[in-house]
């Protein structure tokens, strides 16, 4: 399968990424992505200097048509090549296991695949990591479950004992899933938020602030994938 890579674009102060994969064409490519990403396919023999020329050279017109992109991705858009997982930055045909072209590759079928890697991931993830929190803690859930959440990274239902994580942590760094879980663990002692909550949260996730503030910033951005441009929060509550 091609591999993906990077070059960063410095324009106007802003980073823009372009994700370059070797394919078996005969020319190099460049494609600015509905959302504002970018990509180049090249062939498999061109120098790495070559491309990073080729690149440069066309930075006028890369920013010309990032500054026109933007938005929500049209229905019938094609997947873009790079996804954010765990903070970094993914090659996406092989995180959602497509081994056709990425223009194949349908906007509904993309959001299904990437929606489904997350709940993996995010699931996987909690069953390594609640346990340790619990233990620290000295609380402990009555269930965990991965949810599709459009409004909070995390819920709790304290008469239960019942908490919900969103699926999408999983494009964040892993500090940030830490900080639900303990955000959440929290409630389990102090149901509002008030000062004796945000306590507890210093003392239990000292860095709680740092990755909030993660939260608020598309994964995309945090991952290093899309210009700060042209992202906007998601507005999430923990």
């Amino acid at each position: 399968m091609p591999k993906t890579t990077a070059i960063i674009l410095h324009i106007d102060g802003l980073e823009v990424p372009v994700a370059v994969r070797r394919a078996n064409v005969k020319n190099l490519n460049l494609r600015v992505h509905p959302d504002g990403s970018v990509s180049a396919s090249v062939p498999h023999r061109v120098p790495w200097q070559d491309i990073e020329a080729f690149v440069q050279r066309r930075a006028g017109w890369i920013a010309r048509h990032v500054a026109r992109a933007g938005g929500a991705p049209a229905a019938d858009a094609p997947a873009p090549p790079l996804i954010p997982l765990w903070g970094e930055v993914v090659d996406t045909a092989s995180r959602l296991a497509w081994t056709g072209p990425l223009d194949d590759l349908c906007r509904t079928e993309f959001e299904h695949r990437l929606d489904a890697l997350y709940r993996r991931e995010t699931a996987s993830a909690l069953e390594r990591q609640t346990g340790r929190w619990e233990q620290a803690m000295g609380v402990s859930a009555s269930s965990w479950s991965v949810r599709n959440m459009k409004t909070r990274w995390g819920s709790c239902t304290p008469e239960r004992r019942s908490i919900r994580i969103n699926a999408k942590l999983a494009a964040y760094p892993p500090a940030c899933l830490d900080f639900v879980i303990a955000h959440e663990l929290c409630h389990l002692m102090e149901p509002s938020h008030n000062a004796r909550f945000h306590a507890l949260l210093d003392i239990y996730c000292p860095d709680n602030r740092t990755a909030a503030a993660l939260l608020k910033r598309p994964p995309s951005e945090v991952a290093g994938i899309t210009p700060a441009r042209s992202a906007h929060a998601p507005g999430m509550l923990p």
